[in-house]
């Protein structure tokens, strides 16, 4: 998946602009799918085993793993073996951001959604 291709966009603005506007929107394209916003939501509260995963969201292998794959190669999850167990954790800090500011919105009681 080409999601770290670069866009070209042409402003007014500063590059750094169209920059930071690159890398919002490759972040939001590899979120956009509903399998992988519930499992950085999930790895926002800290790390699990695939199998804690599957177990938790209902998403099966081979699916599970692909998607694990798509974020792992974003570097918004980083994985680690133990054994025979694979853990994964949330590793991107504006990642955690984006998704509190969507728990805010659409989870928490209360919420706008």
């Amino acid at each position: 998946m080409g999601t770290a291709r670069a866009l070209k966009i042409k402003t007014k603005g500063p590059p750094t602009m169209a920059a930071r506007a690159t890398e919002a929107s490759v972040l939001l394209k590899t979120l956009a799918h509903p399998a992988r916003l519930m499992l950085a939501c999930t790895l926002v509260d800290g790390e699990y085993s695939v199998g804690a995963l599957e177990e938790k969201l209902g998403i099966h292998q081979p699916s599970l793993s692909q998607q694990l794959t798509v974020l792992r190669e974003a570097r918004i999850v980083e994985a680690r073996r133990d054994g025979k167990q694979i853990y994964y954790r949330l590793t991107a800090e504006k990642a955690a951001q984006l998704i509190a500011a969507l728990y805010a919105i659409f989870c928490k009681p209360g919420g706008t959604a």
